[in-house]
């Protein structure tokens, strides 16, 4: 049986929603595929905490730095910060290989597959110490690579992209032809490819929501973020659905805020392609998951791209306009009028965005497969 090693971290959720959802699809058809794969779930952070890189020098993990970051909105400066974290990343990075080259040793993966950014200069020549035979992937959850040293790294190892841009950047680097797989997008949670069956103005009725009025979702990933509040009150007559992940002190004052159309307000929750279903559009931060939720399910977008846009994810609006996905804006502000616009050609959006298919977490396993031989 082959050992298949998916790398995660929990700095955002993105990384770790990528690897369950992809090792739940190679678990429900390994019969079918007729494979004998051993799926592992390996968290980076708890490889690497005996080095404690950033605690060393901030006092906080990575994970812990980017989630209050996002959930307190602190991301003025983030391409700044990127590059003092990649600063920290070389001067530990001799250390840090030595610990992933043992653990490789120990654990002995026939293929090892990262998920994460960041890291895989350090994991791709650990292994080639440790098991130099074994072939290293890494499968990109953003849409598009922030260069240099974001996800993709000068080496001889397996890319696997989810848009054309990607592997542009790829053939840039220098990658051949063989060592680049394109996907049709990004890994989604196999629940967001289950036909829709509830009965939307039925379940509308019992979010104490209007079963007839346009239904916006606003959603800032797992940590919710305080725009929402902005948005919210610039929203008024707006019926919205908003969910704020584990940040229940901004649930609360969202209840709290005065509203002349009906609104429901959720804390963290799994029922992400439930809530979608009931809606016609989607407000929130222009992260790859986020978004192709969202087109899976058929709503159109509205993001906003500024200078506090985290970088890695400021290509993600671009796409959003060349796909004609929806509406980008330069802040908040403007949400009133967006929304109003949005919804005036609403038929035109979301007949793009059903031109959109994105298979990738269906695609994925028999690229694996290819890989592994």
């Amino acid at each position: 049986m082959s050992k298949i090693d998916f790398v995660y971290f929990d700095a955002g959720g993105g990384h770790r929603a990528a690897a369950t959802a992809l090792k739940a699809v190679i678990d429900a058809q390994k019969r079918t595929w007729g494979v004998q794969w051993d799926i592992r779930l390996v968290n980076l952070q708890e490889i690497l905490r005996p080095l404690d890189v950033f605690r060393k020098v901030t006092g906080l993990e990575l994970q812990e730095i980017y989630n209050q970051m996002l959930a307190r909105g602190w991301t003025f400066g983030s391409a700044q910060g990127l590059k003092f974290m990649h600063a920290v990343i070389r001067l530990y990075h001799r250390p840090a290989v030595d610990l992933l080259a043992k653990y490789w040793a120990a654990t002995r993966p026939d293929l090892v597959v990262s998920l994460v950014p960041n890291f895989n200069k350090a994991m791709f020549e650990s292994l080639k110490i440790a098991l130099p035979a074994v072939p290293y992937v890494t499968i990109l959850t953003d849409i598009a690579d922030y260069p240099p040293h974001f996800w993709m790294e000068k080496q001889n190892q397996y890319l696997i992209c989810g848009s054309d841009k990607a592997v542009a950047q790829a053939r840039a680097l220098g990658y051949t032809e063989d060592r680049i797989f394109r996907a049709s997008g990004m890994i989604l949670r196999p629940g967001f490819y289950q036909p829709v069956t509830v009965d939307r103005a039925a379940e509308r009725k019992k979010l104490k929501l209007d079963p007839d009025r346009p239904t916006g979702l606003v959603l800032f990933g797992g940590q919710g973020s305080k725009v929402m509040l902005e948005i919210a009150e610039r929203l008024p007559e707006t019926q919205l659905i908003l969910i704020c992940g584990k940040n229940a002190g901004l649930a609360e004052r969202l209840r709290a805020l005065p509203s002349r159309a009906p609104r429901f307000v959720e804390e963290f929750t799994s029922e992400i392609p439930y809530y979608m279903s009931l809606s016609d559009f989607f407000i929130g931060k222009p992260g790859p998951g986020s978004i192709s939720e969202a087109i899976a399910m058929g709503l159109p977008v509205i993001v906003q791209r500024n200078i506090l846009t985290l970088p890695q994810e400021r290509y993600n609006a671009d796409w959003v306009l060349e796909r004609n996905a929806g509406l980008v804006l330069p802040n908040f502000r403007g949400i009133h009028t967006a929304v109003e616009e949005l919804l005036r050609d609403l038929p035109r959006y979301q007949n793009a965005v059903r031109q959109i298919h994105n298979r990738a977490v269906f695609e994925i396993p028999e690229l694996l497969a290819k890989i592994l031989g």
